[in-house]
């Protein structure tokens, strides 16, 4: 089934909905949470609350791309669940790794309250990581996001490129000393 015809499926309130969504993007979503979470059970439960989450969302919201709609829900469910592992130091899967890499780059704001200039901030900030992004040559990008925002390790991506590991490792540092480099030109507190 066509991704418009699963969110016309939620609009009308259709419980053939989720069955389509796990026929088309289950094992996907559970990918996004098992490299978070690094559990089988807590990347089910994840799945399972995406599928909740997409219910209550839609209406109102229309996604213009479900697969990246559903992969928000996920990645947001599978990082709550690991801060919840995290806390009780029981963290698990690329996490530690990857939040260390990226502790040079950001400053968190660990009230929980985001003022509108921080809103504001924050997006100015995704704008500039955007760019920097689709200005870097494909394969570099695909290293980024798949070790920043899937969370993959740096063996999972060096095998998904064809390439080694050490390669991967470097062009990553490099990627993230650059990033923080154009960051800091444009005025970031890093």
């Amino acid at each position: 089934m066509e991704d418009a015809g699963i969110v016309q499926l939620y609009w009308e309130r259709d419980e053939k909905a989720i069955e389509a969504t796990a026929e088309k993007y289950g094992a996907y979503c559970h990918s996004v949470a098992y490299q978070i979470v690094n559990d089988e059970e807590d990347a089910a439960e994840c799945v399972n609350d995406t599928y909740l989450k997409a219910w209550d969302s839609m209406p109102p919201h229309r996604p213009k791309i479900l697969r990246t709609f559903l992969a928000k829900i996920t990645r947001n469910l599978a990082f709550n669940l690991y801060k919840h592992y995290h806390a009780e130091k029981r963290g698990r899967g690329q996490m530690p790794a990857v939040l260390d890499e990226l502790s040079e780059l950001v400053s968190g704001n660990d009230h929980g309250l985001e003022t509108p200039e921080a809103a504001y901030e924050r997006r100015e900030l995704l704008e500039q990581i955007e760019a920097f992004l689709r200005e870097m040559p494909q394969e570099k990008r695909v290293m980024f996001v798949r070790r920043y925002w899937y969370a993959d390790s740096v063996t999972q991506i060096a095998k998904r490129l064809k390439t080694n590991p050490n390669r991967v490792s470097v062009t990553l540092a490099r990627l993230r000393k650059a990033l923080h480099e154009r960051l800091s030109e444009r005025g970031y507190d890093l």
